[in-house]
């Protein structure tokens, strides 16, 4: 079975390759059912082997490269003599070199890719709050210009991700986050009689124009509330559900 996918029309182009997946497509069975991608849960390895192969093989790719994310800064520039088996701990990837998947596992969190297509440059991140707020979209960039990009050529698209009617904070959170990007106050807000949300990625689109590119118009799908396609951890965590999948968005040049 092909896993279905979504797109993103400013990333459309003959020189790429990209998809947006859930947790529909996949060998894994019970909580993981089906598409898991990550080897963090506690999945059979052999079924999380077989769903990202099953990525890879729609994209075009032999595989999808992904890092042991941190919720960090942290940027990892992927080149042909790069060891391919190796998970760094970082939260970003990017590379010039065609027919490498980058891929990023998230299951609330964003996955955001880029690409300056004239450059031949591609990145992709994940960003949950902590790693958005203290600047991991900004560091993704960076590394792309690093390559030959231009940070005005580069189109970003936000991925499936939790919204903010579903990402209720305390105040130790919302405090937390204004104290590392004062940007975040304007993205938190209270329903009537209730605590404050998060709209994590309104925050992010925000902050990718702030940094100089393009933003896809996409509205991604709220993770939480479409258990059915993609995998949440907020959602089981509610539900006294132990662990969790792991949702798979990447990237490839094709030429």
């Amino acid at each position: 079975m092909t896993p279905p996918f979504l797109t993103a029309a400013a990333l459309d182009a003959s020189a790429l390759s990209h998809g947006f997946f859930g947790r529909v497509g996949g060998m894994s069975a019970g909580i993981y059912d089906s598409l898991n991608a990550g080897y963090g849960a506690d999945d059979d390895p052999l079924n999380v082997t077989e769903n990202q192969a099953r990525i890879a093989q729609t994209l075009g790719a032999a595989h999808v490269v992904t890092n042991h994310q941190i919720h960090s800064t942290q940027v990892i520039t992927v080149t042909a003599d790069t060891d391919l088996s190796l998970r760094a701990k970082a939260d970003g990837l990017v590379t010039n070199c065609s027919n490498i998947a980058l891929g990023a596992l998230h299951a609330d969190c964003a996955p955001i890719l880029f690409a300056d297509i004239e450059a031949g440059v591609i990145g992709v991140c994940h960003a949950g709050w902590r790693g958005a707020v203290s600047g991991v979209t900004g560091a993704t960039v960076d590394a792309m210009e690093k390559l030959g990009a231009k940070r005005a050529r580069i189109i970003a698209a936000i991925g499936p991700c939790i919204s903010g009617d579903n990402y209720e904070v305390g105040d130790e959170f919302k405090r937390m986050a204004i104290s590392i990007d004062t940007l975040t106050e304007l993205h938190f807000y209270n329903p009537p009689g209730g605590k404050a949300h998060f709209n994590l990625p309104d925050f992010l689109r925000a902050r990718l124009i702030r940094e100089g590119v393009g933003v896809d118009p996409m509205i991604p799908p709220c993770t939480y509330a479409n258990p059915q396609d993609y995998f949440s951890y907020r959602y089981n965590t509610h539900q006294d559900i132990r662990d969790y999948g792991r949702n798979l968005s990447a990237i490839m040049l094709t030429n």
